[in-house]
């Protein structure tokens, strides 16, 4: 017989119909004993140190059937890493001098995104903020221009017109928008988009606690009028383009020309509030919780 222990599980207690609460998941301790059945030749036992804190993990808490990929986590570039590599490189075809806007550019994939424009000699503004004006909404502005460097940023919870934040950051019009929240600001976009303009769209946070109502975008004859090619993408589709990123992204680590930031919580009982703050703007990076340090 195996060494049995003690060990913790967040269950999952009730659908989600609109916005994620902390209440929809409880924290239970269990018993499990360590044993490998008998006639399982080459199974291992495996521990799980990280949770990773993805946007999409509401849409699976909700009474619908919903064709997402599976997908691995190999390391903490891999994942956000490839998702913007193959988004912003695959999908936006960046050119020396364009320029760039990225939405939600302080979390796990927005942060790179902005990194790589910048490397590839765009002009690049992201946006960013949380559900109150704070010092810490200050903060991720303050951290996409100096540690990420951007060339602009704002928090976009202040703007009360987009249209009008947008013309400010871009009078002449945005080449290349990489999208990870959808809604408003997606449709704001469009109206400041150039001519051949390209749109990656990444996630749609702002839609994700209103699948059942989502809010519509009722200007798509920008995207006829000015030729703007809009696509959506899954990264579990081209894993055949690993080698690339792997190709390009490695030196620009040991050169220091990219860098990364995570936000981590301790403990597996930390996960409902870490989910929860995902939806309210607390992360800045990379969510993750640390379920064991070894």
């Amino acid at each position: 017989m195996g060494e049995e222990i003690r060990y913790k599980q967040v269950i999952f207690s009730n659908y989600v119909k609109t916005s994620v609460k902390e209440s929809d998941l409880s924290l239970r301790t269990s018993k499990i004993q360590l044993k490998i059945p008998c006639g399982c030749d080459g199974v291992v036992l495996v521990k799980n140190l990280y949770l990773s804190i993805d946007p999409f993990i509401l849409a699976l808490m909700k009474n619908q059937e919903l064709d997402l990929p599976s997908f691995t986590l190999d390391s903490k570039l891999c994942m956000p890493g490839m998702t913007a590599y193959v988004g912003f490189f695959k999908f936006c075809s960046p050119k020396k001098g364009e320029t760039v806007y990225v939405s939600a550019a302080s979390g796990a994939v927005g942060q790179l995104v902005g990194q790589f424009a910048k490397i590839a000699g765009c002009y690049v503004v992201g946006s960013a903020g949380n559900k109150e004006k704070s010092a810490f909404a200050l903060m991720k502005v303050d951290l996409l221009k100096n540690k990420f460097r951007f060339d602009e940023a704002f928090n976009y919870k202040e703007e009360q017109d987009y249209n009008a934040a947008l013309k400010r950051y871009f009078p002449d019009g945005i080449d290349i928008y990489f999208d990870n929240v959808g809604g408003k600001m997606l449709e704001a976009v469009l109206n400041s988009m150039r001519l051949n303009g390209r749109v990656a769209l990444c996630g749609m946070i702002s839609q994700y606690n209103s699948l059942e109502q989502p809010e519509g975008v009722h200007n798509l004859i920008n995207a006829l009028v000015k030729r703007v090619r809009m696509e959506g993408f899954f990264t579990s589709d081209h894993y055949h383009l690993y080698p690339k990123f792997l190709e390009m992204v490695v030196p620009l680590i040991k050169e220091e020309k990219i860098t990364y930031v995570e936000d981590i919580a301790e403990g597996i009982e930390s996960a409902p509030g870490a989910l929860f703050g995902l939806y309210s703007g607390r992360n800045v990076g990379k969510l993750l919780v640390v379920v064991a340090r070894e």
